[in-house]
């Protein structure tokens, strides 16, 4: 199955970390709220580098990824984010191999 994702490395100013978290999880509850996207959403905080964050989630269709990143909602919620930042690099993605995952572990997750 070639799922689309969505995903970003996120590389925030020394000492906003957890002002960054507060914000992402503001916009995941938005869209979740707003949307109704089916799945999840996951952000991860890089060990080695901690100011450096990966976000990931699956969604329905790459149209549905286009509507949420060009909704003012959106918009909204990343200038926000975009104060704290160094860096940010958005990426959209499609699921080429999915290992160890089985359909029930799907349906809890979802």
């Amino acid at each position: 199955m070639n799922a689309p994702f969505s995903y970003a490395i996120w590389v925030t100013k020394p000492g906003c970390e957890d002002d960054f978290v507060a914000r992402w999880r503001d916009l995941a509850h938005w869209t979740t709220e707003t949307l109704k996207p089916k799945g999840w959403a996951r952000l991860l905080q890089d060990k080695a580098q901690p100011n450096r964050f990966v976000s990931l989630g699956p969604w329905e269709s790459f149209e549905a990824i286009e509507a949420w990143r060009a909704h003012p909602g959106f918009k909204e919620r990343i200038s926000r984010l975009h104060e704290l930042l160094e860096s940010f690099a958005p990426a959209t993605l499609e699921s080429r191999v999915e290992i160890g995952v089985d359909e029930a572990k799907k349906q809890r997750v979802a």
